[in-house]
């Protein structure tokens, strides 16, 4: 189904006007009445919101006291066509009124049509299979049980890279280096191992000894919670030769950096990043389904593929028709309108201004395409991100010296100037 045609056909089944019976709570109220009542309703593990969004369109958003923000985070990577893409909300609504869940013990065409896709842009091998989930965490969680099944007690050992993030779920976050998110909920799943990050030579002394009992390797080809590090050119190649050395399964985590964050469908197809490698599997989620809630396990290859057996592992939402409708609009929008090509000029061009300013905060400028991370010369981050929003533009402050910009790929370069203009202007002295 083309985009044009879901446009239609949401169209044909949508009413003019939502039904005023419908228990939609009203947007009333200020940014403070709405924050209060979120304190008293609202389970405290992110805190206090730093303001309360009720509309969104295009790279734009607006809070409840009308104030307008340009959305430079995208939701942490995932709003990848903006707020209330017209293609993408005629897709979820065509599809949600002609069929919106059935269980995995059913099919349906949006669903497999979305597998195929995927595999399509991986450039997958025959026998290549996916398995779809709702979440980032959900699919690394699944790649952790791939794991365990390669080999079995056999191969106790997985590694990741220090400053990894994988995820909150209990084997993802055995995967996820961060002491202050592990230590409150030890002990984690065994066996995990953490590599220094980027380190050729720790990477090859870790497969020296005990190389034959390592079930997989979990690695980011850019670590976005982090700071937006990439892997040195050459890093994941070595990571490939190793792991098929012995046995092991390459597993990318793609979560922030897949579906054409970079630039590229995945960011392991630049060839400065991955080398041309194939990988055994790879994880994605975020952007996937353009705002809606989707994530994927791909696994490369029958023997890959064929790890996780029938009953061993399973989702009631996964792969639900209509997360998988958003799935294919989103990558239909992304084709139709080239932001591929937008995403790799416009970001390299967003990179070289910030780097040309001459500021004394800024220092490194690093990423790929819509991945960029801002390091500062000092670990002002939260106060720049609290002046950014208070000038208008939503960035994250990653690290205490890191801002992380993820935009829309629908972002202009005039849009992305006036970013540049607010950051030139912050003060040099913000301790």
């Amino acid at each position: 189904m083309t985009v044009e045609n879901i446009t239609a056909r949401a169209r044909h089944r949508s009413p003019e006007s939502p039904d005023a019976s419908l228990p939609v709570p009203a947007t009333d109220g200020s940014v403070a009445q709405w924050t209060d009542r979120y304190t008293h309703a609202v389970m405290d593990t992110f805190g206090a919101p730093q303001r309360v969004l009720v509309r969104g369109e295009g790279v734009y958003v607006w809070d409840a006291d009308g104030a307008r923000y340009l959305d430079l985070l995208g939701g942490i990577a995932v709003n990848s066509l903006g707020h209330a893409h017209p293609t993408l909300t005629a897709a979820i609504s065509a599809q949600l009124g002609t069929l919106g869940h059935v269980s995995n013990f059913f099919g349906s065409p949006t669903q497999i049509a979305f597998a195929e896709r995927l595999l399509d842009l991986a450039g997958a091998p025959a026998g290549s299979r996916v398995f779809l989930t709702n979440s980032g965490t959900e699919a690394n969680e699944a790649a952790f049980k791939l794991a365990r099944r390669n080999g079995g007690a056999d191969r106790p050992r997985i590694l990741a890279l220090e400053g990894s993030f994988h995820g909150r779920s209990m084997g993802a976050l055995a995967l996820t280096h961060k002491a202050a998110y592990r230590e409150p909920f030890e002990p984690l799943p065994g066996g995990v191992e953490f590599v220094p990050f980027g380190d050729t030579a720790a990477l090859e002394a870790a497969f020296a000894e005990g190389g034959d009992r390592v079930a997989a390797f979990f690695v980011e080809p850019i670590q976005g919670e982090a700071g937006v590090r990439p892997l040195p050119p050459g890093y994941l190649a070595l990571a490939r030769e190793l792991t098929a050395r012995h046995g092991a399964l390459l597993v990318l985590d793609e979560v922030q950096t897949g579906m054409g964050r970079t630039g590229a469908w995945f960011a392991h197809q630049h060839p400065h990043l991955g080398g041309g490698i194939v990988p055994d599997a790879v994880t994605v989620a975020k952007g996937l389904g353009g705002g809606f809630p989707v994530g994927a396990l791909l696994a490369y290859g029958e023997s890959t593929a064929t790890l996780l057996g029938r009953g061993q592992h399973g989702t009631t939402f996964g792969g639900n028709p209509v997360a998988s409708a958003a799935g294919l609009a989103t990558i239909a929008v992304i084709e139709r309108d080239g932001l591929l090509a937008h995403v790799r000029a416009l970001g390299a061009t967003l990179r070289e201004r910030i780097a040309g300013l001459g500021h004394p905060l800024v220092g490194e400028v690093r990423g790929e395409g819509f991945l960029i991370g801002i390091e500062l010369t000092a670990p002002v981050a939260a106060q720049v991100a609290a002046r950014a929003l208070e000038a208008g533009f939503i960035v994250n402050p990653c690290t205490p010296s890191t801002i992380r910009l993820a935009p829309p790929f629908l972002l202009t370069e005039d849009q992305a100037g006036t970013f540049v203009d607010f950051l030139a202007a912050v003060p040099q002295d913000l301790s």
